[in-house]
């Protein structure tokens, strides 16, 4: 009897997880270091001195990259302005180093026609120039026509191309005495006439680089990696 009189209750007991403090959440913090901000070009060899990309670096990461174009004038006439007009000459090599024989022609026409000189120049003198300036616009489009196909992924183009430009630039050293920077007009004129066997080249030259294009045309025209 006196057992049945004593009171029971129920004890509940939480679980061991659950009698663990809950703290406050904890706040991830920005781990970002500073960020540093580096100029590429405009004088970068990637860039060929046309373009100014302001980078912007975490580490080894581009966050941000801001392009800054017109880099292309480059101040020839400010400079120009302390020279004679002979003396200019080589700096026009350098304002298309693709084609810089036709830099050289152009520059060496504007300033006879500020001259007024233009139209006493020697007919021999106006042929050879053409050849050069001729010369020179093959050059650049054999160069541009190679690089685009190699980015595509068409390399033998590039080689093919490129064994005709170093005709040119053989055609080039024996006519001016360089490969690259020709310098070769004067006001008035050329610095030297055409060497002996000069034309037999050319003409060579010439009969090669016709077929060479024909070939390069078959590698590109119906290709899928060029068309699309």
């Amino acid at each position: 009897m006196r057992d049945a009189m004593i009171a029971t209750r129920e004890i509940q007991v939480a679980e061991p997880a659950a009698r663990v403090p809950q703290s406050a959440p904890v706040e991830v913090q920005d781990m970002q270091g500073e960020k540093m901000v580096l100029n590429m070009g405009p004088s970068h060899p990637a860039t060929h001195g046309v373009l100014r990309i302001i980078l912007e670096l975490d580490g080894e990461i581009i966050t941000k990259a801001v392009p800054d174009v017109g880099y292309l004038h480059r101040g020839d006439e400010k400079i120009a302005e302390n020279m004679t007009y002979t003396q200019f000459i080589p700096y026009t090599d350098r304002l298309d180093y693709l084609a810089p024989l036709a830099n050289n022609v152009a520059y060496a026409l504007a300033v006879e026609k500020l001259l007024g000189i233009e139209k006493q120049l020697p007919p021999r003198c106006q042929f050879i120039r053409v050849i050069c300036s001729e010369l020179a616009r093959v050059s650049s489009h054999l160069l541009g026509l190679g690089s685009f196909a190699m980015d595509v992924g068409a390399m033998t183009v590039f080689l093919h191309t490129f064994t005709e430009r170093e005709k040119i630039y053989n055609l080039c050293e024996a006519l001016t005495g360089a490969r690259f920077t020709t310098s070769y007009t004067r006001i008035g004129g050329l610095s030297r006439d055409l060497p002996p066997g000069w034309t037999d080249q050319l003409r060579k030259f010439c009969s090669e680089v016709v077929v060479n294009i024909d070939e390069t045309e078959t590698l590109l025209t119906r290709n899928k990696i060029f068309a699309v």
